[in-house]
């Protein structure tokens, strides 16, 4: 649905300083998927979700929509081109002089061709979607976070648009409220089989509702995969800190005072991390593992994350016992695992 190919951004700042926000974009997001884009503050997001829709011109490069070049087209066509996408914002950008249902209906009253019950009975159902039935004539001062948000969701969709962008939408919202608006967003995509670009700096959003997520540092994509590569498996150190923030945080917690030796000593016990993936995550392989090997294990700290409702367990673990038990320990464990990693070892009576 959306091809980029080598784009680059130049913003020339003055006469001799320019920035390169983005250097060398290559991405691909296919029809029908969520597809979430996330990056530290000035990594460059904000600027890729407007090329998308050529809101800003890139430097070089091209973009396709739905197999059209956009950078070939000139103003006329790109405008309505741009009928087809739909964007959604941090603040909202409702107009206040007017109530829900003219927000909502001041895309659809720009093209004369639309008659004013069309209107109405379009502005309405998109109402009645985001739930929002009852309040198409108060005025976005009455309405909380959450409310307004739906009303730009509304107001985005106006167009019967095939892609949604979405820059930073639930940020200004509190948790609860953002869930609400990303379970919307979810169903939205099956009812209207949409494709949705969701740029963000909260894992949160990414790890709730989209299947593949993109990692941006520094004007480039430093790591791309499904979302549930990307949490159990980073590649790249911002991914790790960005990943281990929300799906490691009690474990680091744990390890932080925690002293673990690189090497073995005789008499050390050993830590290993355990991560389980969908339904085995629920396994009891720990307990398993334990009887059949006759070891001590330890379970030292465990989560389950829900990645898209599908569960990502992690444990810490310290095995007691000697070279050879670790070993055979190990070869058991991870037959029946995702994945199995060494964190260190343990001297007994060590703080």
């Amino acid at each position: 649905m959306i091809k980029l190919e080598n784009i680059h951004k130049i913003y020339q700042l003055d006469k001799n300083k320019s920035l390169h926000a983005l250097k060398g974009i290559d991405l691909e997001i296919k029809k029908g998927e969520i597809f979430g884009v996330i990056g530290l503050s000035g990594a460059g997001k904000s600027t890729l979700i407007r090329i998308i829709n050529m809101l800003e011109i890139p430097t070089k490069g091209k973009v396709f929509v739905d197999g059209l070049e956009l950078t070939a087209l000139n103003d006329s066509q790109l405008r309505q081109v741009r009928r087809s996408m739909g964007m959604i914002f941090q603040q909202f950008n409702l107009l206040s002089s007017k109530t829900v249902f003219d927000n909502v209906a001041f895309p659809l009253e720009l093209d004369n061709s639309i008659s004013k019950e069309e209107v109405k009975s379009k502005v309405m159902e998109l109402l009645s979607m985001v739930e929002l039935a009852d309040k198409a004539d108060v005025y976005p001062s009455q309405l909380s976070g959450g409310q307004k948000q739906r009303v730009g969701i509304a107001r985005a969709l106006a167009t019967s648009p095939k892609i949604l962008l979405c820059d930073e939408a639930t940020s200004a919202l509190d948790p609860k409220t953002t869930s609400s608006i990303l379970r919307l967003l979810m169903s939205l995509r099956e009812k209207l089989n949409l494709t949705i670009v969701i740029i963000t700096h909260q894992l949160e959003v990414i790890k709730e509702c989209c299947d593949r997520v993109a990692v941006i540092d520094g004007g480039l994509i430093s790591e791309l995969g499904t979302t549930m590569e990307i949490f159990a498996d980073p590649k790249k150190e911002l991914t790790k800190r960005l990943v281990n923030a929300v799906v490691r945080k009690d474990l680091l917690d744990l390890l932080e005072y925690t002293t673990l030796d690189t090497e073995y000593h005789e008499g050390s016990r050993v830590w290993y991390e355990v991560l389980f993936l969908g339904d085995r995550a629920e396994d009891p392989v720990i307990v398993d593992v334990a009887k059949k090997q006759n070891v001590d294990i330890s379970i030292m700290a465990g989560q389950i994350n829900h990645i898209q409702n599908k569960p990502l367990g992690i444990l810490v673990i310290a095995i007691s016992g000697n070279r050879e038990q670790f070993d055979s320990v190990y070869d058991a464990i991870k037959e029946r695992v995702f994945n199995i990693k060494l964190l260190g070892y343990e001297r007994l009576g060590a703080n």
